[in-house]
Parts: C-alpha cells; structure tokens; sequence
C-alpha cells in the first residue's frame, strides 16, 4: 500500500509517498480502507521528530480516518467487513489501510459523507472528553475556546451551544470570527486587537467564565485563570505559547479553581474505548440532528501532504484539512 512517510525530522517537505507493508491486525482490531484522513496539531510535532507515536502503534503520521472494513480480527462481534465507519487512531491514517482496535471505531453518522467522517474522531473525542466528561460544561455555564476558528474550536463552539452554554471564543481575524459566530458563538474576541480578560470581564459581569478549553498553554496561563469565575475550570490541551511558567497558588485558592490537562493519544485502549463509546452516546446524536457539522477547509490527494502541513501551520484555515488517498 502508499503511505506517506517522513523520510527524516525536519519541514513539509520531508514528507514522501511511499510503498510500505500493509498493516497486520490483531485479534480485538478492523482494518479499514482509508477513505480520508484529516490533518492534526501533532502530525506537525511527529514530522519534526517531537511527538513519537506511542509504543506499538504505527509509525505513521494520522490520528483519524474514514473508510470502509476490510477485516475483522477473531475477538470483534460489533463491525462487519463492508461497514463503512470513522476511527480515532494511536497513528497510521495517512496511508491506504490502517489496522485499528475495534473499541476506538465508530459509524458514520447519518447525514455526512464516508469522506467527511475523517474530520470527526479527534475533535469530538478530545472535546467530549475534556469538556465535557472532565470539566463538566453544563447547560447555563459559560464557555471560552481559545482558537475558535481551528478544528478543536470549530466542533467545541457547536457542541457546547447544543448542550445549552453561552460560548465566547478568541480568534486572531475578522474572517475567523465572522465564522465562529455563524457556528453559534455568543461573544467573539480578537486577541489581536483586544485584552481578552477584559472583553469576558465585561460580558460576565465581572465574574469570568465557568470553563476554557485552552491550546496555548504558558504564555495564557495568568490570564485564564484571571479569566476564570468561582469554581472555573481551565483545561489545557496544547502548548502552542511554551510549557513552563509561574502561577500564584493562592489565585487557585481564593476561587477554587481547578486546572487540568490531557491528551488523547498516549491513553489505553481501554480508556479510549470508554471516550469513544460516550461519544457515539452523547456528541453522535448532535451530528445526527444538524446541530453539529463537520467544519472542512480544503481536500488535498494523500501525496500532497507537504503541502497541506503548509496550510496548517500557516493558520489560515478555517476548520479542518483533509487528505484523501
């Protein structure tokens, strides 16, 4: 099969296309033929040797798929060869076929294409679980995403407005914002023109916000927490602006202010099974209704993979990138 493979650490352009050996399943895991994979934050860090994939898992680049079984290993009653579904990958989705546990597959919704499925996994996975399952957003609650026209921000805007929060998001243009608050977004901040701790301030009363869901990491760290009302929560799912800073302790104590951070790809099977079967329960009905659409930038063919890491670090984009073998 093709597979894009990065032929040393470096820029876009050490990504190649090449023929390589076709994946082995294993008992409790599908293979499925890659209709389309989408473009990730990470897949950047892998390509320049930052962020290996974890142990036993594809070499690879790509953290979702679509496509249609192939195979089914022994221990797997719920999927059928012929089913055509999205999967939330350890690596491995930029290639033709990729071998995944059956526990971190799910269908394609009703309503959206075999191809657009790819954009869903990673985004609802990640915000389901950090939003949602750990820092509990509920309906009445208000919310801020940082990088509201990204992937994550795209899908997190719509999510929350489904489940009954009031959504603020930053976002560093015009453009960007004009489409966060087509998504539903309640307050839309420019960070570039405007002190966001300020802007939530005023739209709050004073008081903050109850959640962030924050890729930016140190050098936002201060002002999340400023940005936070009595019993916020701040989860911090990237370190776009650094990993290490200073906090004063006693801002956490005052506001009983809880911080958290996870990410999805180093978890257990087991554990990713729990998130991605909580998905299909709670974020698939949305997909279903029309209340949550996949955002989609732009389709590149799978041996133009240097160029589409172009487009994402370039942060033009709007929503999510795809590949398509």
């Amino acid at each position: 099969m093709k597979a894009i493979v990065i032929t040393s650490p470096g820029g876009p352009e050490v990504l190649k296309i090449q023929e390589v050996d076709e994946p082995q399943i294993k008992d409790d895991e599908v293979l499925i033929k890659v209709e389309a994979t989408a473009l990730n934050r990470a897949d950047t860090f892998q390509r320049k040797g930052v962020y290996p994939p974890p142990k036993g898992a594809s070499e690879y680049l790509g953290l979702e798929c679509s496509g249609t079984i192939e195979a089914v290993g022994k221990a797997v009653s719920k999927w059928k060869i012929g089913d055509q579904v999205c999967a939330l990958l350890s690596g491995g989705g930029y290639a033709e076929k990729v071998a995944v546990p059956a526990g971190q597959v799910l269908p394609v919704p009703p309503g959206v294409s075999l191809k657009d499925a790819a954009s869903l996994p990673e985004v609802a996975c990640t915000v389901w679980s950090t939003t949602f399952m750990m820092s509990r957003l509920s309906a009445g609650e208000t919310f801020l995403v940082h990088g509201g026209s990204s992937g994550i921000g795209t899908f997190a805007i719509q999510m929350a407005k489904y489940q009954g929060a009031r959504v603020f998001v930053t976002a560093g243009s015009d453009e960007k914002l004009a489409v966060c608050k087509d998504l539903g977004a309640d307050v839309c901040i420019n960070y570039k023109t405007e002190d966001f701790v300020k802007r939530v301030k005023e739209e709050t009363g004073g008081k903050g916000v109850d959640v962030i869901l924050d890729h930016i990491g140190a050098s936002y760290l201060k002002k999340n927490l400023e940005s936070l009302n009595f019993d916020g929560r701040l989860f911090i799912i990237g370190t776009m602006g650094g990993a290490v800073t200073e906090i004063d302790l006693r801002a956490l104590l005052s506001r009983r202010l809880t911080v958290q951070s996870a990410g999805l790809r180093y978890r257990s099977t087991e554990n990713k099974a729990v998130i991605v079967s909580d998905v299909e329960k709670n974020v698939w009905p949305a997909i279903v209704a029309g209340r949550v659409k996949p955002v989609i930038y732009k389709y590149f063919p799978l041996s133009e993979a240097a160029e589409a890491h172009q487009l994402l670090e370039s942060s033009v984009h709007i929503g999510k990138i795809l590949l398509v073998p």
